[in-house]
């Protein structure tokens, strides 16, 4: 697409539509916005163009090669001739956002949407990034506020229920988190209202919810765990990883945590007891309890073969853990620990045995925070084996875990969004 900074609605509106050799197509008559459940800009997903038959059909954005003062230019000459629909979590710029009424974010001021300016980002994705508003003045005088630029985040009130008056009921947001990182999906549970955020729960999947709650701050954590009822509170815990499900039940009151461990399957609960056994801020209390572990007859393309599951967190995938039977944690001896990069290098029939780093130093279960984040930086790691005193794995501490405990404890409320974007600023 041809360089362009930024490009306002308004001046789309009834812009003549041609092909790559010059053949026209129709006229823009809206741009249609994916509305999201967090405070980003919404992604411009493509066009509305009106055919000369007076057909209103969709083109994406991505078929969209420049955007001129005089005409829009597609990659190609054909599109779907499929009318047009409007999607539950689709909003029409020009039809429904311009002349919206808002609020600024921080003043409560009531504003008008005047015009929205969307920006490309590195992705080749458009993004609603500036809104042009005015403040609403009561009265019948005749003068108007000056015209203002702001940022997206800057005004609130323009929601998926504020512009369409759809209700935001659960299958929706369900569809609408289809598309979203657990962590993101977290972020948007903790602004929903507390009967919405028992809905969406009830509607989720025990694994999705699982993905959900890791990424929720304790008080949201318990609070959600103790709406569920206890049956469906142990599976979510099963699905949970052990070491996230030891950290919450470890906030439980010991009657709470002993009745939720007694409900969960005996191959689920036991790693998260021994987890418990261990104190939060220790490598024991960090670590899980899953990490590939593999015999040292292993060959390498299976090692690869291991670290290829997509299931696997990126941190776990950064290394394999060699140990003599069994596997399971706690496994037989632990032999050593052989890194991804190192697989890649050796030829896939060769076995693990010889490519193993023996020179590592295991942690032992009870180094404190400090020793472990030392470690961590020392050998430029991003997991990291634990092994006992009898020279047995028991888990494998990962950074994002080390990350999580380091941070202050409010982190999670403050939001990953709202700190990029007090970064840009």
């Amino acid at each position: 697409m041809a360089a362009v900074n930024r490009v306002f609605a308004a001046q789309l509106s009834g812009l003549p539509v041609f092909g790559p050799d010059g053949e026209s197509i129709g006229r823009v008559r809206d741009l249609v916005a994916g509305l999201r459940l967090d405070a980003q800009p919404p992604r411009i997903l493509g066009l509305v163009v009106e055919l000369s038959t007076r057909r209103r059909v969709f083109v994406p954005m991505l078929r969209v090669t420049s955007i001129e003062p005089t005409a829009v230019t597609l990659a190609t000459g054909s599109v779907n001739m499929r009318q047009f629909n409007q999607r539950p979590n689709e909003v029409l710029v020009l039809g429904q956002l311009l002349d919206a009424h808002a609020t600024l974010a921080g003043t409560g001021t009531r504003i008008t949407v005047v015009d929205a300016g969307m920006e490309p980002t590195r992705t080749r994705d458009w993004v609603l990034a500036k809104l042009a508003i005015r403040e609403r003045r009561l009265g019948l005088g005749r003068r108007r506020s000056a015209m203002q630029v702001l940022p997206w985040s800057d005004v609130a009130g323009l929601g998926l229920t504020d512009l369409t008056g759809q209700p935001q009921g659960a299958g929706q947001l369900l569809m609408l988190f289809d598309t979203m990182r657990p962590a993101d999906i977290a972020a948007t549970v903790r602004d929903l209202p507390l009967k919405r955020r028992h809905e969406v729960a009830d509607a989720m999947d025990d694994e999705r919810l699982a993905d959900v709650i890791e990424e929720l701050p304790d008080d949201d954590q318990k609070e959600l765990l103790a709406y569920l009822a206890e049956e469906r509170a142990a599976d979510v815990l099963e699905a949970m990883n052990p070491d996230d499900a030891a950290d919450l039940l470890a906030e439980l009151a010991p009657a709470d945590q002993s009745r939720l461990l007694e409900l969960m399957e005996p191959e689920e609960s036991a790693p998260v007891k021994r987890l418990l056994e261990y104190s939060s801020d220790t490598a024991g209390g960090l670590m899980t309890p899953e990490p590939v572990v593999l015999t040292p007859d292993t060959t390498i393309a299976e090692a690869l073969a291991h670290i290829r599951n997509a299931e696997l967190p990126p941190a776990l995938a950064s290394m394999v853990f060699v140990c003599r039977p069994p596997t399971a944690t706690p496994t037989g001896r632990y032999v050593g620990v052989v890194h991804f990069q190192r697989l890649l290098r050796e030829p896939p029939a060769e076995l693990v045995a010889g490519a193993v780093d023996t020179g590592l130093p295991p942690l032992k279960p009870g180094a404190s925070l400090a020793e472990v984040t030392r470690y961590f930086a020392a050998y430029n790691l991003t997991c990291g084996p634990v092994v006992d005193t009898e020279d047995h794995l028991i888990g494998a501490v990962t950074v994002d875990d080390v990350l999580d405990h380091l941070l202050p404890e409010d982190w999670r409320e403050t939001g990953l969004h709202d700190t990029l974007e007090e970064d840009r600023a």
